[in-house]
């Protein structure tokens, strides 16, 4: 949505092994809404790993006198959990995936990305504001892939001459959804992450919510995260990508959060009041590797894009509940 309403020409590349087509049906219901004209979405399905798929995407872009100057980089599993168990199926579909991409977009000259990394790089050592030098200590297969992609291009970038213009973005807690309660997240089976959870806990789906460990040393005990709402966060890719149009080949990475904490408790207590409903919660023992305090420090971004989060925590909650309402089991009811 971002992206068209700028006035970018876009072609989408998805397997759909855990999202739905019809999210594109209503990215385009979005901007006819907004009264904003666009040329048809080129959708392609396929799988990133196929370098053939890959290739032809680019043939026929080419082909079309229309070639694909730029690429946004989000393909890719994202489960820690999930990536203990299966190490190799993350280093498969992560890092293999981003090795077809990037040799097929060398190829076709195609020099410039926004890759989407992840503030998971650091590790569980850091607590309070992480800045970009900040050592990095992946402790997941998870981790370790987004870690080794960056590698990877830094190694393109160098190779090429400094000739790449490539930027990380190392997202932190992304939560809510488009303001329209048409696009948003359905985690598929039991939720990673606490604000999905936090949803269907509201909606009945799970008796209650479990929060790990009230004795952290912050204001509440409960442990401080930087959630940023996904809109802000599609715009600091789009306003990435206007930056690496507009300046000198560059290697970059920038931290995308708010720079604010919210305690779990806080973001409780918030949706809770901004969405008039319950939420009953239980106090667990803290879970190994948690830290009390993870919230980005943005400066570098800020310095950096034409760009800065706008969306308060009450947006987020709001915006969020309010897809959980409308889509009760996500894009299937469409």
């Amino acid at each position: 949505v971002s992206l068209l309403e700028d006035g970018y020409k876009l072609i989408v590349i998805d397997s759909n092994i855990n999202s739905s087509p019809l999210a594109l049906v209503r990215v385009k219901e979005i901007l006819q809404n907004k009264n904003i004209a666009i040329e048809e979405i080129i959708f392609k399905n396929g799988d990133i790993r196929d370098v053939n798929f890959i290739n032809n995407v680019f043939k026929e872009a080419s082909l079309a006198n229309n070639p694909i100057t730029a690429v946004i980089h989000f393909a890719g599993l994202k489960s820690v959990f999930e990536s203990v168990k299966n190490p190799s199926l993350y280093w498969d579909v992560n890092v293999v995936g981003s090795l077809s991409l990037l040799k097929v977009m060398e190829y076709y000259d195609c020099t410039t990305i926004v890759f989407s990394s992840s503030a998971t790089i650091y590790g569980d050592d850091w607590s309070g504001s992480i800045v970009e030098s900040t050592g990095l200590e992946p402790k997941s297969p998870y981790g370790n892939t987004k870690a080794a992609i960056e590698k990877i291009l830094e190694d393109f970038f160098k190779i090429s001459g400094n000739n790449w213009r490539v930027a990380n973005l190392r997202y932190f807690n992304p939560i809510g959804a488009h303001p329209s309660g048409m696009l948003g997240e359905n985690p598929l089976g039991i939720p990673n992450n606490l604000f999905p959870y936090i949803c269907r806990v509201a909606k009945g789906e799970y008796k209650n919510l479990v929060i790990y460990g009230n004795d952290w040393p912050t204001e509440d005990g409960t442990g401080v995260r930087d959630y940023i709402h996904v809109m802000d966060l599609a715009a600091s890719h789009r306003a990435a990508l206007d930056y690496l149009f507009n300046n000198e080949p560059q290697f970059i990475s920038l931290n995308i959060g708010t720079g604010r904490g919210t305690s779990v408790i806080q973001l409780v207590d918030t949706f809770k009041r901004i969405n008039n409903c319950d939420l009953p919660y239980v106090i667990s023992k803290r879970r190994k590797g948690d830290v009390p305090t993870l919230i980005a420090n943005n400066q570098y971004a800020l310095s950096k894009l034409d760009w800065s989060p706008s969306k308060s925590i009450e947006d987020m909650c709001k915006d969020g509940w309010r897809w959980n309402l409308l889509n009760p089991k996500g894009f299937e009811n469409r």
